[in-house]
């Protein structure tokens, strides 16, 4: 019997589905997730607090494979992880369908002036003239990060006819290499960030990139609040060189309520509630578990297999 380390919020897709060589041990609260940590060989610790969760690994000795909800990464303990050889499985793909409907909504809001709409109403105002005019149809957006969500974004967009170009390492026809996509910036409405935080995307778009971008664009981080320079940022929104920004990540997090971005109105700050914005997500997190202790007692690579070198 392998003891498996899971919450509580798993357990109504779990229960009755698990291999019978599992044997769960279930928390509700961080301290009983830090009491059964020590035993466990496989953990799922998403569901207690969250530096309760980052920090059992720690205590979990045993731990063979720890599986997380997540997309990023990067404030898991890693280095621990690498060090004691533990396989790491991340949510990719998990979290895709609500980041891209986000996405959507914020090129939406940008393109709709929406904010006006909704102050409008509050102030009981009838509006005799639409706020924004923009149409996403007939747009371009270049996707920076076109891994699950920044290929969900793309398919969700292709009914809109944004035309979408897409930026990721792996070579394919069409498809603009990591040093490539900085020289065609210019060419496209909208910017859209869902690359991994790791030292080469930190600080990636700053006043540079912003300068190059075509005048009046869009832009919409997914990604961390450390990929974009938000001094830089300010200022390209100050001088009128972007027209707005979507922020879901923040560099920190929380954004302080002194910070100037939260006093620009085409800057849309929303408190990294993307992801988190469905009802769905322990439940696509369960099936995907339950396939990866499929193939880890047959030995086989496991989905969203974190490179512990690579961050990502």
């Amino acid at each position: 019997m392998t003891v498996t380390v899971l919450s509580t919020h798993a357990r109504r897709y779990l229960d009755g589905r698990l291999p019978a060589w599992v044997e769960p041990r279930w928390f509700g609260s961080a301290q009983e997730l830090m009491a059964l940590a020590p035993e466990a060989e496989i953990g799922w610790f998403d569901g207690a607090s969250f530096p309760s969760a980052l920090d059992a690994p720690e205590i979990a000795k045993k731990l063979k494979w720890l599986n997380t909800f997540a997309a990023g990464v990067e404030v898991w303990p890693l280095e621990l992880l690498r060090k004691r050889s533990i396989a790491f499985t991340n949510g990719t793909g998990v979290n895709n369908i609500a980041v891209a409907e986000y996405a959507l909504l914020g090129m939406l809001v940008i393109a709709k002036g929406y904010r006006d709409v909704v102050r409008a109403q509050d102030k009981r105002e009838w509006l005799h003239d639409a706020p924004g005019k923009l149409e996403l149809h007939g747009t371009k957006a270049l996707i920076v990060g076109a891994g699950a969500i920044g290929k969900r974004i793309g398919a969700m967009l292709a009914p809109f006819e944004v035309e979408v170009t897409e930026v990721r390492r792996s070579p394919a026809p069409g498809v603009l290499a990591p040093d490539e996509w900085r020289a065609r910036l210019g060419e496209f409405d909208w910017v859209i960030i869902a690359v991994p935080a790791t030292a080469d995307t930190e600080s990636m778009f700053g006043a540079e990139e912003f300068s190059a971008m075509k005048r009046g664009a869009g832009i919409l981080n997914f990604a961390r609040g450390t990929v974009i320079d938000q001094a830089a940022l300010a200022a390209a929104i100050e001088s009128g060189q972007l027209g707005g920004a979507f922020l879901d990540v923040t560099d920190p997090e929380p954004l302080p309520p002194d910070d100037p971005l939260w006093a620009y109105d085409n800057v849309h700050i929303t408190s990294h509630l993307s992801g988190r914005s469905q009802t769905a997500l322990f439940r696509r997190a369960s099936e995907r578990f339950l396939e990866n202790l499929g193939r880890w007692e047959r030995g086989e690579p496991l989905h969203g297999l974190v490179d512990l070198g690579l961050g990502y």
